[in-house]
């Protein structure tokens, strides 16, 4: 097999359907640059789940009359309260915070943003208890226990809060995979239709090379690879998608947040992990759907 020929073929068939080459390309690029950005975000929700899960706390926050005047938490109801939840099944740790610990929490929390924490004052935090559990999953127990309880304001399950970020996430997740999935349906197609037509720009001579005696194999391979190459290059265009966007969008959006750990940052060393998936994916997409143009709607 003439190698050189194979590959001017190739250069050849991309030059004659350059739009279609380009359309392809593009189509394939915003396909994969979308299941990129699906697979970042399943990593950051599993890094989320399992960095905050080992954190998560009840907050049992206490009434105002509790937070003035029981600092230390030795009167009632405050230490009755303390002791309930000390030997309720399930609980780790208790830890009181009075007023003037959590005003200093609260500063530690939002040193990022000054003008919050200059407009916040020690009399809107209130004394709390948080509580740490050994299963994170079972917080409920505690809500439901101390909710409405005498001293009680409030308690503040953490995981609410947690399972409203992850829905959010999986919800962009799902998006994503759902975009991906419909732009690669149109890859595929544009795929097709594109050896389709450079097979039919070039069927005489392919039909001279079949009356010489070249194989079918030979003849389609050229085809196979056009649509391989304008698979890779889609690949390379996604991965640069990734990096710009880390770089130009999730870097100034969501870098406070980065920052404060609250959002585990997304790097450039996760898009290199990630590009020979995505260019795999291209390939063996690029390959599958070309091989199956050809035997099923091209006689070559």
């Amino acid at each position: 097999m003439r190698t050189s020929f194979v590959f001017s073929e190739v250069v050849t068939g991309l030059r004659r359907n350059v739009t279609m080459t380009i359309a392809m390309i593009l189509t394939t690029a915003i396909s994969l640059f979308l299941l990129g950005v699906g697979l970042l975000v399943v990593n950051m929700v599993g890094k989320m789940q399992d960095d905050y899960l080992g954190k998560l706390e009840v907050a049992v926050m206490l009434t105002n009359d509790i937070s003035v005047n029981d600092k230390d938490c030795t009167q009632q109801p405050c230490s009755s309260l303390r002791s309930q939840l000390e030997t309720t099944s399930g609980v780790e740790t208790v830890v009181y915070e009075n007023r003037d610990k959590g005003f200093e929490r609260f500063k530690k929390v939002f040193e990022s943003q000054p003008e919050l924490a200059k407009l916040a004052r020690p009399e809107a935090i209130p004394a709390m208890f948080r509580v740490k559990l050994e299963d994170a999953e079972r917080s409920d127990v505690i809500v439901q226990a101390f909710t409405g309880k005498a001293g009680v304001k409030k308690v503040d399950d953490q995981r609410e809060d947690l399972d409203r970020l992850f829905g959010f996430l999986n919800g962009v997740r799902d998006a994503a995979l759902a975009l991906a999935l419909l732009q690669a349906f149109a890859a595929l197609m544009l795929i097709s239709n594109t050896i389709q037509v450079s097979a039919f720009t070039r069927r005489t001579e392919v039909g001279i090379m079949r009356l010489v005696g070249a194989t079918r194999w030979y003849t389609q391979l050229p085809f196979l690879i056009e649509a391989v190459v304008a698979g890779v290059i889609g690949a390379v265009a996604s991965i640069g998608l990734l990096v710009v966007t880390k770089m130009f969008l999730l870097n100034r959006v969501l870098g406070e947040l980065f920052q404060a750990n609250i959002i585990p940052e997304v790097s450039m060393v996760e898009i290199l992990f990630l590009s020979p998936i995505l260019v795999g994916v291209a390939i063996a997409i690029s390959a599958l759907t070309g091989y199956v143009t050809l035997r099923l709607y091209v006689r070559l």
